[in-house]
């Protein structure tokens, strides 16, 4: 148990001071941001050294899906620290060769083989590498609304604007287009169907301008995360999929959020029963206790290596703390059955609560997600859907989405935000009760966002 049961101001005040004098925080303007001290965590919830408790619905950065200080995820750590903390790659080991085998089962079809990384990134970096040596081809293609790492290849191949500052030594050869979006439909469709048909027509005519011959894979993560938490329509995938066997062209599923139970499947592209060419993975696939990642690997791509070598490799590649945490994350996603409590969350507790907020407040435009894994994006108008901040808003233009988030921090709720939507994305094993209780949270801080509404 890491929960902190009394307050202590003065070691606070110390763990803010070597903060900001030593630590180099992501994604930040260092002199603008004070983090919060965190002292410990327990299951749904983690707490400060004043001895609040926050309600954790971001899962931190989505990848506390077992939830914090669980049990046997921290005994398989301490097991194996024991017995072998670590070995170089090259070596054959047990509990290697073991959490690479229970990954592409749970893959299931084509998988048999998974290339360990340290994390997300790294695992799409190796993805597009293998993609290119196997199709002989150069370019890639993605989303413009992604997220995929912020490696100088991962940061090329995210659409998102924090691909913008990193473009000067950002791998080249990649091509961006537009995936679906019916609530804010680039393609003007009216219908989900309607969208799926014209985003894949959509994907055509980039492929035809791009050169099909050229392209060595498409890249895409099966339900966005960051961007948006957008779930393909019907078909969509599939469609996908087709264009990329009539092209020779390798299908990446990019599962780093939506796996591992998020979506209540292992990973979240066996919702549409689509089977990708290479699958990367990390986050929750060991709740975040230590550092995994990884491709599993169909068995056409990876015969291209048997007698070729695969010019790519780790120090970490397979680090044994971490395999032993993605065993037994996957034993206990299996043996307490979180896929189908995560199934019966969404459907029965998040989606219903999440509606009736919509009915509720004027600022919610649309509400979507599936499993743990849920958007509300909030509008200044639900008739043209003037969404609540600008597009990549800062300062005074974010100032609505700020006041949001800090009703939510008040009242003990970790909300993740980002542009003009917050995303309901909780551990797996957290309670209805749990997801009840953050969503009367999120009802008080919504009535904080119709307070800019002005349709």
């Amino acid at each position: 148990m890491s929960e902190v049961a009394t307050a202590d101001p003065a070691l606070k005040d110390r763990v803010k001071r070597d903060d900001r004098a030593h630590v180099f925080h992501t994604w930040s303007a260092q002199a603008e941001i004070d983090p919060l001290p965190v002292a410990g965590a327990q299951g749904s919830y983690f707490f400060d050294y004043d001895g609040k408790r926050y309600l954790d619905f971001a899962s931190q950065l989505v990848y506390s899906n077992l939830g914090h200080g669980h049990p046997r995820l921290v005994q398989a750590i301490k097991a194996q620290a024991d017995k072998l903390p670590v070995i170089a790659p090259a070596f054959a080991n047990e509990v290697r060769s073991e959490a690479a085998r229970a990954i592409a089962e749970v893959a299931g079809g084509h998988f048999a083989k998974v290339f360990f990384t340290n994390g997300g990134a790294d695992a799409n970096e190796h993805a597009i590498r293998m993609a290119r040596l196997h199709t002989g081809r150069v370019k890639v293609m993605s989303f413009y609304r992604s997220y995929h790492g912020a490696t100088s290849g991962a940061i090329a191949l995210t659409g998102d604007p924090r691909r913008w500052a990193n473009e000067a030594t950002a791998m080249s050869h990649v091509a961006h287009f537009w995936g679906p979006y019916p609530y804010r439909s680039p393609f003007y469709a009216s219908s989900p169907e309607q969208e799926t048909e014209r985003a894949l027509q959509h994907l055509r005519n980039v492929l035809m301008v791009e050169g099909p011959e050229t392209v060595a894979a498409i890249i895409m993560e099966t339900v966005v995360g960051t961007n948006g938490i957008l779930v393909p329509p019907p078909g969509y995938l599939a469609g996908v999929r087709q264009v990329c066997d009539e092209y020779g062209i390798v299908m990446i599923a990019d599962e780093v959020m939506a796996g591992f139970g998020r979506c209540g499947h292992w990973f979240g592209v066996q919702h549409w029963g689509v089977q990708p060419d290479l699958i990367t993975f990390a986050k929750g696939v060991t709740s975040g206790y230590v550092p995994l990642g990884g491709v599993v690997i169909s068995d056409a791509i990876a015969s291209t290596f048997d007698h070729r070598a695969y010019p790519g490799g780790l120090t970490y590649s397979g680090h044994l703390l971490a395999c032993a945490v993605a065993i037994e994350s996957i034993k206990t996603l299996r043996e307490e059955n979180v896929l189908e409590h995560v199934r019966s969350l969404g459907q029965d507790v998040i989606g219903p609560g999440l509606q009736a907020l919509a009915d509720k407040h004027p600022s919610v435009g649309e509400v979507r997600g599936l499993g743990v894994f849920w958007a509300i994006e909030l509008v200044k108008d639900r008739n043209t859907r003037e969404p609540l901040v600008p597009f990549n808003a800062k300062g005074e233009a974010a100032r609505p989405m700020n006041e949001f988030k800090q009703v939510c921090m008040d009242n003990g709720l970790s909300p993740f935000v980002h542009f003009n939507r917050t995303h309901v994305s909780p551990p797996c094993t957290a309670t209805a009760d749990e997801i009840r209780q953050g969503l009367e949270i999120l009802d008080e801080a919504l009535s904080a966002a119709d307070k800019h509404y002005v349709g």
